[in-house]
């Protein structure tokens, strides 16, 4: 009895410890540690167009269709468009509200209207949503080589 006692405590200690770390990998295996906040990445770029970084944040929406972009908030209402380098990886569609970490390269860039459109129509917007794109947005852009989300 004894025995079956400690074997229940072993085994439940162990399921509370992978509980604690799980994470799923997506892309290069990277690091969760010492990511920048996405809050504080704009601010960390100062005038910069282009800087590798590992950053952390708050996924705000995921393309509905495959997983093959995510919007990951920023602060202040705004959100950066992560896509993933070579169009290599996905990450599951599920992860809106999740924390993830992300390393690669933090970018301003112009994104035309077509684009704009298309990434609307992957996020099920409506028909007349879609229409009302009508100018291109810069923007904080971000191209991951891997991602950490954090469960």
């Amino acid at each position: 009895m004894k025995n079956l006692l400690i074997i229940g405590l072993i085994l439940g200690a162990s399921f509370g410890a992978v509980a604690q770390t799980s994470a799923s990998y997506h892309g290069k295996k990277i690091s969760d540690k010492g990511a920048l906040p996405a809050t504080q990445l704009a601010a960390k770029m100062d005038g910069k167009d282009k800087m590798p970084a590992k950053v952390e944040g708050t996924v705000e929406s995921v393309c509905k269709m495959k997983g093959c972009w995510m919007n990951v908030k920023t602060g202040d209402g705004q959100v950066m468009r992560v896509s993933f380098k070579d169009y290599g990886f996905f990450v599951p569609k599920d992860i809106v509200g999740k924390t993830v970490v992300m390393e690669g390269v933090a970018e301003t860039t112009t994104t035309p209207i077509s684009e704009l459109r298309h990434y609307a129509q992957d996020a099920g917007k409506s028909k007349e949503e879609i229409e009302k794109i009508t100018e291109p947005e810069k923007a904080l852009t971000f191209v991951a080589d891997g991602v950490v989300v954090k469960n």
